[in-house]
């Protein structure tokens, strides 16, 4: 059996053991007693991604490119910077890698497999903490093919959106100062984290605010007029690491975010709507700023489906990330108990169903 269906075994096995063996306890979230998970639990149930993402295969997406990078970084602390330099981009990222190099291991896969451990480690912390049932969140995370899509591609930008995620605390706290920060620091990983200044500022309140709602209208306002959209990407781009990037999107063979992932990913925010009074009833920040995030991802995917999957089809993950913890509570909150079993179970073979068709029929991979 392939590995990309083996994981999934995993985490169903995963879910067994959660259920049967003692690995949780009783924490207070936003003052309500909840059980979460042990953090070691949660921290096993990604190992097997994290290996799968140090040991991938050189020709998956931008694997090369990455390997190369690694060995072209100096075995020595006084090469660093001029290495760094020479990149001309995203420092933070570049001295982080050499950092490694010099003092842990020259060994190309076991870089990859630190980066991926950085990675699973924070998700599945936040996931463990803030999440209604953590195991659900992995699964979904799993069966959603980010791992795939981030951790084993693009691996700078996503290591700068667990930087931004691993500040949640501070998010739902309102202390913009160590906030901002955090997402500066982000930045110098990849620039891209810079998009995260005003939205953290956009999902604060209640869910479907006016700020929210903007968002939605820049988004048909900017499908409606794509070509003046993508000039003006350019131009507001133009002293940036992604100068003309949008405009010639075409060029790389880059076609938009295929439309049925864009579904997928817009579910969160169509069930938000429908139980939109409960939620509001719930008055939980938590659970507002997750709406809220998940409108914002919603409307940049729907942009990047008539523009650039490879450029703004990844931006919405700093926001997408927020529907794996909102999807459970969502479940729970918005349906009456009789419902939710069913609901789950339909989730699961739905999002089951997706990955297959993502793994297996757009992708290849066995």
């Amino acid at each position: 059996m392939s590995q990309y269906l083996l994981v999934l075994v995993w985490v169903a096995i995963a879910a067994v053991i959660a259920k049967y063996a003692n690995v949780d306890k009783k924490v207070l979230i936003e003052g309500v007693e909840e059980t979460r998970y042990y953090w070691l639990f949660a921290v096993i149930v990604i190992l097997p991604v994290i290996f799968m993402a140090g040991y991938r295969p050189v020709e998956f997406g931008d694997t090369m490119a990455y390997m190369g990078h690694f060995r072209d970084a100096p075995d020595s602390v006084n090469g660093i910077k001029d290495f760094v330099d020479s990149r001309g981009k995203d420092p933070g990222f570049y001295y982080f890698e050499s950092l490694i190099k010099v003092f842990i291991t020259k060994d190309v896969n076991v870089f990859l497999t630190i980066v991926a451990a950085l990675q699973g480690i924070i998700l599945v912390s936040v996931y463990r903490y803030y999440s209604t049932d953590f195991m659900f969140s992995a699964f979904l995370f799993i069966a959603s093919a980010d791992y795939i899509s981030w951790m084993f591609n693009g691996i700078r930008q996503f290591t700068a959106a667990m930087i931004v995620f691993a500040a949640v605390p501070f998010l739902l706290k309102k202390k913009y100062v160590p906030l901002l920060l955090i997402i500066l620091f982000a930045s110098t990983f990849h620039q891209s984290a810079l998009i995260m200044l005003p939205i953290v500022f956009i999902v604060q309140g209640e869910a479907w605010n006016k700020r929210t709602l903007a968002v939605i209208a820049l988004a048909v306002l900017a499908i409606v007029f794509v070509g003046r959209f993508t000039g003006i990407m350019d131009s507001s781009l133009q002293d940036t690491q992604y100068k003309n990037v949008v405009t010639e999107y075409t060029a790389f063979g880059d076609n938009g975010t295929n439309p049925i992932r864009v579904l997928v990913y817009s579910v969160p925010t169509v069930l938000s709507l429908y139980g939109r009074k409960k939620i509001k009833e719930s008055n939980s920040r938590l659970l507002n700023i997750c709406v809220n995030m998940s409108i914002v991802s919603t409307g940049l995917y729907a942009v990047s489906i008539f523009t650039s999957g490879i450029f703004l089809g990844r931006l919405p993950m700093y926001c997408s990330l927020f529907n794996y913890i909102l999807l459970p509570w969502e479940i729970k909150l918005i349906f009456e108990e009789d419902m939710r079993k069913t609901i789950n179970l339909g989730a699961i073979v739905f999002y089951i169903a997706y990955y297959v068709y993502q793994t297996h029929f757009t992708w290849g991979l066995y």
